[in-house]
């Protein structure tokens, strides 16, 4: 059961592979138009006169090849394939009042199940793309030295992004632990200064509290980090993920605008967790929404702190990219927690943070050289799936993965994406999804629709070719009621006695199967399923013997189970050759040491070669004494 389990799961996935490479070889045919374009590589034939009498409407749903063949006229041939509808192409811009950075942007597609369609996606950065950088510090009594420095780095680290744009705007926010135990001390004068002794001033702790909102005034920003004082906790981790969330989604509150936005994370310890706040009582899971009061300050003893998943999913929905400074104690920590949240990385920050503007500056470069390109909310019925085309002096990824993804892209540089659109089953109505990609907030939105019914175009009521006891629609009859046939010709029998005796004569013999089993009987006829023809179904012109997996080894035509060979040709799967040019040799056939079999030499003993011209064990054989 294993060995099935496995052989069933990578069978799925070869046709998954050649999916995603092309439209599926082969139809397997249908009774009705509709059900054909559900067929993946099938086409319809709707010419009412296309099919022999006794033939089955299945006949018409075949390859559009096929059809052709059989000399079904192309204006006659149902096979829809409609390229893409670009909704919204607006080129790729850098113009600051026109920033396009994501082409195309809009897309309608008419999908069939099971044949995937591809379209293209470009995406560069913009040349001076603003950028919102919010501070975020550690304000626990042992980050006393860095909030020193943090005091007077201000004009440093906007001076640091202004080479990358002109635009940047920068805020400040702080934040400690609950205030309640085992995190924070609840003895009144241990709450009012939290300092580990009394030669120190320390603030009262705090969750979270957004102390400047994104500005572009450098001289307000080093005024209100001065303002602020050091303050502290009991316990060694800190309230950093109630600090991002609220950072995240408070966006008015914060200012985020819709550029780059960069959240810097300042700490030299690790975090609490979902579930910690279990410890003081606080079982109610984080809603993921903004709690700030009017003075910006974050009450975080209503809420537990949030999961790493709420805040991957927050950051990623507001387009914020996420730096880690922290000192090296914590950095094994915060980068396992990095590879959990996307378009994140992490930076050693000294102890005294001095290296923050460098680490800053390495971080943007780090976060802006990763392209990733995914879908979002797209139908669960469609597979989406991604070639990347980075740089051309590295050649293309060309594998199918699920998300575009380029590494070390230069600010000018352009990449593009090939995306796959392969849809299994049909749609109730049309369904939008978007892509995006991580950290930028154009999105590309797609819609889907898909084509399952047939418009032929041709349906006729009371239809002469129905002896007009009949409607015609994609060439074929639906007889009133009490009516069969291919055109409506005969009536239903109205009792067993008819019925037993129209069934008879579409049966070989007494003893044999209605139709051999491969078809229906209709006004005493046999309307054959498939491949199948005859009087009685008898015949099947797709059974016959192959060879290097081609019918009748490709030299002939299958004939009711028998290969009828073309000139020069033999065998029952017609893999024989008569010819004998192969054999020749200056004299005899296969150099009189064999014998000529198929157009290939079957060598005598201690011969062997193409023409039986080498002798095995020669020196020995004719070795003189």
């Amino acid at each position: 059961m294993v060995g099935i389990f496995i052989l069933g799961t990578f069978l799925l996935y070869c046709v998954g592979q050649k999916q995603i490479q092309g439209v599926p070889q082969g139809c397997v045919s249908q009774p009705s138009c509709s059900a054909c374009l559900r067929s993946p590589g099938c086409a319809w034939c709707k010419h009412k006169d296309f099919l022999k009498s006794g033939e089955s409407s299945e006949r018409r749903c075949d390859t559009a090849e096929s059809l052709r063949t059989r000399r079904c006229e192309q204006m006659d041939i149902i096979n829809p394939r409609l390229d893409p509808v670009f909704l919204k192409n607006n080129d790729l811009s850098s113009n600051s009042d026109n920033v396009v950075q994501l082409k195309p942007q809009n897309l309608l597609f008419k999908l069939r199940v099971g044949v995937p369609q591809t379209f293209n996606v470009s995406f560069k950065r913009a040349e001076g793309y603003p950028i919102d950088l919010y501070y975020l510090m550690d304000l626990s009594f042992s980050m006393k030295d860095d909030l020193d420095t943090i005091k007077n780095l201000g004009q440093d680290i906007l001076s640091a992004l202004k080479k990358v744009t002109q635009k940047v705007r920068i805020g400040f926010g702080s934040f400690v632990d609950k205030v309640a135990l085992p995190y924070v001390s609840q003895v009144k004068a241990k709450k009012n200064n939290p300092c580990p002794n009394r030669l120190n001033i320390c603030q009262p702790a705090f969750s979270f509290q957004n102390i400047l909102r994104l500005t572009e005034d450098v001289d307000e920003f080093k005024t209100r980090v001065s303002d602020q004082i050091i303050s502290g906790n009991l316990d060694s981790p800190e309230a950093g993920f109630d600090a991002i969330m609220q950072a995240a989604v408070c966006q008015s509150v914060i200012g985020w605008n819709n550029v780059t936005r960069i959240l810097v994370y300042t700490s030299d310890d690790t975090f609490h967790i979902a579930g910690d706040g279990r410890l003081a009582g606080i079982f109610e899971p984080h809603d993921g929404m903004c709690h700030l009061n009017g003075t910006g300050f974050y009450d975080g003893t209503k809420y537990d702190y949030p999961s790493v998943g709420q805040l991957a999913r927050v950051l990623a929905a507001n387009n914020i990219q996420l730096i880690f400074a922290v000192t090296e104690d914590s950095v094994a920590a915060y980068k396992a927690l990095s590879k959990l949240i996307p378009q994140s990385v992490v930076g050693v920050l000294k102890n005294d943070s001095s290296n923050v503007v460098l680490l800053i500056s390495e971080a943007y470069s780090n976060l802006s050289s990763t392209i990733l390109l995914e879908h979002h909310e797209a139908p669960s019925d469609l597979d989406v799936t991604y070639k990347s085309h980075c740089t051309p002096e590295k050649g293309d990824n060309t594998h199918w993965q699920r998300r575009g993804e380029c590494m070390n892209v230069k600010l000018n540089q352009q990449v593009n994406f090939t995306v796959s659109l392969n849809i299994s089953t049909c749609l109730k109505e049309k369904q939008t999804f978007s892509l995006k990609l991580q950290g930028i907030s154009e999105t590309l939105k797609v819609s889907v629709e898909t084509l399952c019914d047939c418009d032929c175009q041709d349906r006729e009521e009371q239809s002469s070719h129905c002896n007009e006891i009949g409607t015609l629609t994609c060439g074929i009859c639906s007889c009133d009621e009490g009516h069969l046939g291919q055109r409506c010709e005969c009536e239903r029998p109205k009792d067993m006695t008819s019925a037993e005796s129209m069934a008879a004569t579409c049966r070989q013999d007494n003893s044999s199967q209605l139709c051999s089993g491969h078809g229906s009987c209709e006004c005493g006829m046999c309307m054959c399923q498939g491949t199948h023809r005859g009087n009685f179904c008898q015949c099947d012109d797709n059974s016959c013997a192959r060879h290097n997996n081609m019918l009748c080894g490709g030299n002939g035509q299958c004939e009711c189970g028998t290969c009828k060979c073309n000139a020069n040709y033999t065998g029952s799967a017609c893999d024989c050759s008569t010819l004998t040019d192969q054999c020749g040799t200056v004299g005899k056939l296969c150099n009189g040491q064999g014998t000529c079999q198929c157009n290939q030499c079957q060598c005598n003993k201690d011969f062997f070669g193409i023409n039986c011209s080498k002798i095995a064990n020669a020196c020995p054989k004719f070795l003189l004494y």
